[in-house]
């Protein structure tokens, strides 16, 4: 009797099953925009995605509120960082009871120092005593940061586990291209050339893997105004230097940049992105775009 009721069912469409489009997403939460984007294009139509951090918002200000313990909690899996960037993550997560799994994207990564080097300053960087966390502006760290989500979401979902490595495969050969193009936009400088000013001190790995000198005026995640001594020592190495163009980042205050350029004549070269994507309609809407918009912009203004 059960299967001619069945069967009466899938006769009159009532009984069919979910496809993958059907069926409930895995919720993910990523802590910065950078992360989500990753997880979505691993994660395809299998995920729900949602970041504690925005677009254009400037991590090293972000207090979690109790929106934030809910958003925690609802969560099947948390993606952070680590290296010290998310000093907060603890804390939120106990508030929020979240008992589920958590990735910290970097495991494997071979991290930097967080002391800062090369321009006379002697900043440490905030989030941490030891690394510098932005690791993911090395291509190659990001691809370290792929195989972790990849594997993370097989765990929390073993149905997608062909969907999940196959979506990893494509963007792994994605970020090879897009390691070999920034390359190659740098090939043609000399290492003098090489060597630019930021207002953030966030591009350390991305120096080290393409071969720019990146000096700062303020330390990594430093909230603190630059001192009038900082500013001096760095305007005088400028000129000492001839360092040919200096750089806004996006969530950086663009005033104390603008007053180096005005009296070194180094040109203003761009904004640069760091710790947060762009608005959708930006140039640095996803992971991929930023690089390579960042690499652009250097290269464009170091002609």
């Amino acid at each position: 009797m059960h299967k001619v009721l069945i069967a009466a069912a899938i006769m009159f469409g009532l009984y069919a099953p979910l496809d993958a489009s059907a069926q409930q997403k895995v919720r993910v939460l990523a802590s910065f925009s950078i992360l989500a984007d990753v997880v979505r294009e691993i994660g395809g139509e299998r995920v729900e995605v949602a970041s504690l951090i925005g677009p254009n918002t400037d991590t090293h200000g972000f207090q979690p509120a109790p929106a934030h313990a809910k958003a925690v909690a609802s969560a099947k899996l948390v993606v952070l960082n680590g290296l010290g960037f998310e000093g907060w993550a603890d804390r939120l997560v106990k508030s929020a009871n979240y008992k589920g799994a958590r990735l910290i994207a970097s495991k494997g990564v071979k991290a930097l120092s967080a002391e800062t080097e090369g321009h006379g300053h002697d900043h440490q960087h905030r989030h941490s005593d030891r690394f510098d966390p932005h690791a993911w502006q090395d291509v190659a760290n990001m691809k370290i940061y792929a195989a972790n989500i990849r594997d993370a979401l097989i765990a929390a979902d073993p149905a997608g586990k062909d969907v999940y490595a196959k979506n990893a495969d494509a963007y792994l050969k994605k970020l090879e291209a897009l390691d070999a193009e920034v390359r190659q936009l740098f090939s043609g400088f000399s290492k003098q050339e090489r060597r630019v000013i930021t207002s953030h001190d966030a591009f350390h790995y991305f120096g080290d893997a393409y071969g720019i000198e990146f000096l700062a005026v303020q330390g990594a995640g430093d909230e603190t105004e630059p001192s009038a001594r900082d500013i001096a020592q760095l305007i005088q190495q400028i000129k000492k230097e001839s360092v040919k163009a200096i750089f806004v980042e996006s969530i950086s205050n663009s005033r104390v940049i603008e007053q180096i350029a005005r009296e070194t004549g180094a040109k203003l070269g761009g904004t640069l992105y760091s710790d947060a994507l762009s608005a959708a309609d930006g140039p640095a809407a996803t992971y991929i775009d930023m690089i390579r918009h960042n690499a652009k912009t250097i290269a464009a203004a170091l002609r």
